[in-house]
């Protein structure tokens, strides 16, 4: 049995989940989920995961499958959605890969690549410039020495600056140069589409999710977080904006505002990661029958 992994990547809010969900029941198998906040059990409306009735019976994996006690890495992702894999190919030919973390899919279908570990006090230097000066001037270090990096990252995560910086500093070579140097073996072929939508129509549909977030109760999902406010998946685009509003630190309205023009930044970053991978195939969100008829032919 030809065994092939269909990725279907895309921007925030862009439509993945009912498009992959109608793909999934036409081709008769399952999906993976390679988002990275998703995965979580404890986050649900900051990530848009999708319900019950949106999944309308399609097996989901990595949705609410592990605790934010933990911290999931991609890495860890890698190794538990590979030996999935060979349960699910068992009884289907092709399996669904679908988010919006470029870093997962990349770890599941070409494994990731070899960076180097810091040196010495590096990562303490990091944190006190980071306590006494602040993310922006480590975001303007980084820029200086890693443009292309800071051309697809996303700033307002430090932990992703600071592990960026220390690369730089450590090897006196930009952190990007280390990314994609090799591509690992699998035992499986990857085709990869993409979804798009027209730029303002795709920032008119993250305003109105996140006025759906705030009604669901996104305020009291962040509150009821606040022990693992230092976790990966809440220094995130959607609750750091709601932990700063709960400190005090701006209105709502001012929040709300945040909560919109930072969604739309990083789906501008997410294109821009899947655009510079080279590999996509790139499709309108709603074109179902257009990715059946490329899938056919891809695995013909």
């Amino acid at each position: 049995m030809n065994k092939t992994v269909l990725v279907i990547a895309g921007p925030t809010a862009v439509g993945k989940t009912a498009l992959c969900v109608e793909v999934a029941r036409h081709l008769q198998t399952e999906i993976i989920s390679a988002d990275s906040r998703q995965l979580y059990k404890e986050l649900s409306i900051g990530t848009a995961k999708p319900t019950p009735g949106e999944m309308r019976g399609v097996p989901h994996h990595f949705i609410d499958s592990h605790s934010v006690t933990e911290l999931v890495s991609a890495g860890q992702f890698e190794r538990e959605a590979l030996t999935l894999l060979d349960e699910l190919f068992q009884h289907h030919s092709i399996v669904v890969v679908t988010g919006g973390t470029g870093l997962y899919i990349q770890a599941l279908c070409t494994g990731l690549d070899d960076i180097p570990l810091p040196a010495g006090n590096i990562r303490d230097t990091l944190m006190q410039r980071l306590e006494s000066e602040g993310l922006p001037a480590l975001q303007t270090q980084l820029t200086q020495l890693d443009p292309d990096y800071v051309k697809e990252a996303d700033l307002q995560n430090w932990q992703r600056v600071v592990r960026a910086l220390e690369v730089c500093l450590t090897t006196g070579q930009p952190y990007s140069s280390f990314r994609q140097r090799s591509v690992k073996a699998r035992p499986f072929k990857t085709i990869y589409c993409a979804l798009e939508r027209p730029r303002e129509e795709l920032y008119r549909r993250i305003d109105l999710r996140m006025d759906q977030m705030l009604n669901m109760g996104l305020v009291e999902e962040v509150s009821s977080l606040a022990e693992y406010r230092q976790h990966n998946a809440l220094q995130t685009v959607g609750y750091k904006e709601v932990f700063e509003y709960l400190d005090g630190a701006y209105d709502y309205q001012t929040m709300v505002e945040l909560l919109k023009r930072n969604s739309r930044r990083y789906a501008k970053r997410q294109l821009t990661w899947f655009r510079h991978q080279g590999s996509y195939t790139w499709f309108a969100a709603d074109d179902l029958n257009g990715i059946l008829a490329w899938v056919a032919e891809q695995c013909g």
